[in-house]
């Protein structure tokens, strides 16, 4: 048997960019930083029951610019994670179907997350000053 050629599905190139396609790809993202950052949390609360050097590193790590960045990351991560689920909740119950309810909603998850992970930092940095 000879083989045949078999259409290609479209690549991205086809299509043109969409809210929706960002959100799915950000939540995905979102959940793989989210498990990474669970590492990071297991690696603290080992350092915290070590006591001693092992908090001091730790608590030194994160406290750097970069430290300070990565927790900034992992809280937006994990806003706009919960978020972005609770938005598909509501889409297993039925709700939000219609075009204009997918933009509406991808964009209060968006705005959401910028606002609610900046109001997060603002009350920690307040609170240990």
């Amino acid at each position: 048997m000879a083989t045949r050629e078999r259409p290609l599905s479209p690549h991205l190139q086809v299509y043109r960019w969409q809210i929706t396609m960002t959100m799915s790809i950000l939540h995905r993202a979102t959940g793989v930083a989210l498990t990474v950052g669970a590492f990071g949390l297991a690696w603290w609360l080992l350092a915290v029951a070590a006591g001693g050097d092992a908090y001091a590193h730790a608590s030194a790590c994160l406290a750097s610019p970069f430290g300070q960045f990565v927790l900034f990351a992992f809280s937006a991560a994990l806003v706009y994670h919960l978020l972005n689920g609770i938005r598909h909740l509501l889409w297993d119950a039925g709700w939000g179907f219609e075009i204009p309810e997918f933009y509406a909603s991808g964009w209060a998850v968006a705005v959401l997350t910028v606002v609610l992970t900046v109001a997060i930092w603002i009350a920690a940095k307040g609170v240990g000053a």
